[in-house]
C-alpha cells in the first residue's frame, strides 16, 4: 500500500523495517538520494501490510515545478490556495517517480498493477500514463466529486444526471481542476471501477465513462463473527443501553423498558445525504400512529452524528449520577433487609414485612425517590451545541415537536460524537452498541455503498436502507425478498419525497409491531446474510479488474480468456418459506405486540439447513484461490 507521511501516525501505527524486495529498495534510495523522504514498514492493522509512505512536506519545494509538469501534459492548473489538490499533485508525481525507477529496476521481469482510489490518487495515474511507465492501471472511484458537491447542495440529483452542465457546475463551485484531475484520471486507467451500480449510474454522466467492474465493498465477516453467541450479546448490550435511558430519563421514566426498542442512525453529519431530514419526518408520523393506537411500544431513536460541541450536556451528565445513586441506594436498603430476613428465617420466624425495614431505610428511599423529580423534559442531546439555533437536526426537532414528552411514544437523543467505551455518558464502543440496538436506520438519499448497515447484517441487526444506497441496490440483487432477512429498502429512486417518507413509517411501524419471538427469528435470518458480505467472495471482482487491466496494458502475455475469472451471475437467497412473514401493517392497522412464545411451527436449524440448501455460492474458495 502507498499513501502520504505522517510523523504522528507512522510512530504509533506503523512498524518500520526494510523492504523485502531489492527492487523497491533500490526505487526508495534512488528517491532518497535526490531529495525526497520514503518510508517502509508493515502497518499494525488487520492484515499487516507493507506500506511505502511519501513525506508530502519534504518534497513541497518541487510544486511550482511539478504544476508546470502537469499543465504541459494535460492543461490542468492548481490555485495556490487548495491545499489538498497541491498535495495530491506532490504525491502523485512522487508516487510516478517511484514506479518510474521500479520498472526500471525489474526490467520486464516481473509487471506491476496499480489500482489507485479516489481523485486524490489519480494525480499519480495520469503522470504515470503520461510518462508511458509500463504498468497495468486500475482506478475507482467510491463517489464521484461532483456528485457530493451537488447532493449536498439539496440538487434533485437522481432526477436531473442527464442534464447537469458538468463544467458550469464544477466551475460554479470552484471545484473544476479538481473535476478534470478526477476525470483525466478515470479515462487514463486501463480498468475504471466503481463499488456499487448505482455510483457506475452516476458516474457515467459524471466522468463520461462506463465502469469496467463493479467492486462491492465487502467485510471481514470472521471480525465480527459471534456464531450463535450474537444473540446473548444482543442481551447484553441491549441491558447497557436500558442502563443509559434509565439515567437520561430519569423523573420522566413512565414507559416499560422491557416494551422499549432502540433504533438508530450513524455516520458522517450530512444531514440530507444521510437521509436524517426524511427520517426525523418519519419518527413525527410514527409517533402519531402508535399514540393513536394507543400502542404500549416506546421507540427510543439514537442519532450519532459527530458535530461541534464544547462539553456534555449537565442534566445528561446529572441524569447518570441520579440513576448510580438510586442503584447503590437500593443496594445498600437491599443488604440490609437480606441480612435481616436470613436472621428471621434462621430462628424458624416468619419475618413481619411492616417491621423488617425501620424508619431509617424508608427516610433513605424517600430521599432517593424525591432526588429522581426534575421539572424540566429529558434532553434532546448528550452535549452542548456550539450551533444550537442553526443545527439542522435541532431545527427539526423543534419543527415536529419530539421532545421526549410523556405523552410521545418516541423519544429522541442526540450524541454528536462518536461513542467511545471511556465516555461516561454511554460506555461502549459502536460495535457493542450496534449489537444492543434493534434496528438500524439509514434512510440515505446520496450513499454510494453504505458500510453501516453492512455493519449491522454481519451482526445480526435488521436495517433500512434505500434502492439509491451501493447496499441497498446490492441486496434487492442478490435477495429475493430483503424485508424478511430484515433488509427494508425505501424507494428513494421512483418515489416522491412523501411516498418514500409514508414507506418508510410503514417499516418503522410494521416493526413495532412484531412481536419478541419475531424479532428474535428475524435476527437469525439477518445474521445468514453475512456470507454475502465477505471480502473471500467480494474479493473476487478485485481480482477480476486487475486481471483485466493487465490484459489491456500487456496484451502479449495476458488474455483474459485464459485467465478464466470473469464473475459469475449474482445468485439469491429465497424468501424463507417455514414461518409466515412478519405483520405487513397498513398505516391504519391494529397493533400488535406479545411476548408469548407459544408457535413451536418454527424450527431455527431446520430452516439454516434449508437456506444452505438453496444459496447457491458464485463461486467457491477453492476455485478462487486457483483462478478459476
Amino acid at each position: 500500500m502507498m499513501g502520504p507521511y505522517y510523523e504522528h501516525n507512522f510512530k504509533t501505527q506503523v512498524e518500520k523495517c526494510e523492504p523485502p524486495n531489492p527492487a523497491i529498495k533500490a526505487a526508495m534510495d534512488s528517491l532518497i538520494n535526490n531529495g525526497s523522504q520514503v518510508h517502509f514498514g508493515r502497518w499494525l492493522i488487520e492484515g499487516n501490510p507493507y506500506v511505502i509512505l511519501f513525506d508530502i512536506g519534504a518534497s513541497a519545494w518541487n510544486l511550482d515545478r511539478w504544476k508546470g509538469d502537469l499543465w504541459k501534459v494535460c492543461n490542468i492548473g492548481l490555485p495556490y490556495h487548495d491545499r489538498e489538490a497541491n498535495d495530491s499533485l506532490i504525491f502523485g508525481s512522487l508516487v510516478a517517480w517511484f514506479f518510474k525507477e521500479l520498472t526500471d529496476q525489474l526490467q520486464d521481469k516481473q509487471n506491476i498493477i496499480a489500482h489507485f482510489h479516489e481523485w486524490q490518487a489519480g494525480t499519480g495515474l495520469l503522470l504515470s500514463r503520461s510518462q508511458k511507465i509500463p504498468l497495468a492501471t486500475v482506478f475507482t472511484t467510491h463517489a464521484t466529486l461532483l456528485g457530493r458537491y451537488l447532493c449536498a447542495g439539496n440538487a434533485d440529483f437522481y432526477n436531473n444526471l442527464d442534464k447537469f452542465n458538468i463544467d458550469r457546475e464544477a466551475g460554479e463551485r470552484q471545484i473544476y481542476h479538481r473535476y478534470c484531475l478526477e476525470r483525466t484520471a478515470v479515462h487514463c486507467a486501463h480498468v475504471f471501477t466503481t463499488v456499487s451500480q448505482i455510483t457506475a449510474v452516476e458516474a457515467n454522466h459524471m466522468v463520461h465513462r462506463q465502469p469496467d467492474v463493479v467492486t462491492p465493498n465487502g467485510l471481514n465477516v470472521r471480525k465480527f463473527s459471534a456464531m450463535h453467541e450474537f444473540q446473548n450479546l444482543h442481551s447484553l448490550n441491549k441491558a447497557k443501553i436500558q442502563e443509559f435511558v434509565r439515567g437520561h430519563f430519569y423523573g420522566h421514566l413512565d414507559f416499560n423498558l422491557e416494551k422499549t426498542l432502540f433504533f438508530f442512525t450513524a455516520g458522517r453529519y450530512e444531514f440530507s445525504n444521510k437521509g436524517a431530514d426524511l427520517l426525523l419526518e418519519s419518527l413525527s408520523r410514527l409517533n402519531y400512529l402508535l399514540r393513536v393506537h394507543k400502542s404500549d411500544v416506546t421507540v427510543v431513536v439514537f442519532f450519532i452524528m459527530p458535530a461541534k460541541t464544547n462539553n456534555f450536556n449537565v442534566e445528561s451528565l446529572k441524569g447518570q449520577a441520579v440513576r448510580k445513586q438510586l442503584w447503590d441506594t437500593a443496594q445498600f436498603v437491599k443488604e440490609k433487609f437480606g441480612k435481616r430476613l436470613y436472621e428471621s428465617l434462621l430462628r424458624g420466624e416468619i419475618p413481619d414485612m411492616s417491621k423488617i425495614l425501620d424508619r431509617d431505610d424508608f427516610t433513605i428511599m424517600k430521599r432517593a425517590i424525591f432526588a429522581t423529580q426534575r421539572n424540566s423534559l429529558p434532553p434532546v442531546t448528550t452535549h452542548n451545541m456550539l450551533d444550537d439555533s442553526t443545527d439542522p437536526i435541532l431545527s427539526n426537532i423543534r419543527r415536529i415537536g419530539l421532545f421526549n414528552g410523556r405523552n410521545d411514544r418516541v423519544k429522541i437523543v442526540f450524541h454528536p460524537e462518536f461513542l467511545s467505551s471511556t465516555s461516561p455518558l454511554l460506555p461502549m464502543d459502536y460495535e457493542e452498541f450496534v449489537r444492543g440496538c434493534h434496528l438500524g436506520v439509514f434512510p440515505s438519499y446520496y450513499e454510494p455503498w453504505g458500510y453501516t448497515p453492512g455493519e449491522c447484517t454481519v451482526m445480526g441487526i435488521p436495517s433500512v436502507t434505500t434502492n439509491l444506497s451501493g447496499f441497498g441496490c446490492f441486496m434487492e440483487e442478490h435477495v429475493s425478498d430483503p424485508s424478511e432477512y430484515g433488509i427494508y429498502i425505501v424507494d428513494r429512486r421512483f418515489r416522491s419525497a412523501e411516498g418514500s417518507c409514508n414507506q418508510l413509517t410503514q417499516f418503522m411501524f410494521s416493526f413495532c409491531q412484531q412481536s419478541r419471538r419475531q424479532r428474535i427469528i428475524q435476527r437469525n435470518r439477518t445474521e445468514r446474510l453475512s456470507d454475502l458480505l465477505d471480502w473471500r467472495y467480494l474479493g473476487r471482482f478485485y481480482m477480476y479488474a486487475r486481471h483485466l487491466s493487465l490484459s489491456r496494458s500487456f496484451p502479449s502475455k495476458f488474455k483474459m480468456d485464459h485467465l478464466n475469472i470473469a464473475p459469475t451471475q449474482g445468485f439469491r437467497y429465497p424468501r424463507p418459506s417455514s414461518v409466515p412473514p412478519s405483520p405487513s401493517a397498513s398505516l391504519h392497522s391494529t397493533p400488535h405486540h406479545s411476548d408469548e412464545e407459544d408457535d413451536d411451527s418454527y424450527d431455527e436449524e431446520e430452516e439454516a439447513e434449508r437456506d444452505r440448501q438453496n444459496i447457491k455460492a458464485p463461486f467457491t474458495l477453492g476455485e478462487m484461490e486457483k483462478g478459476k
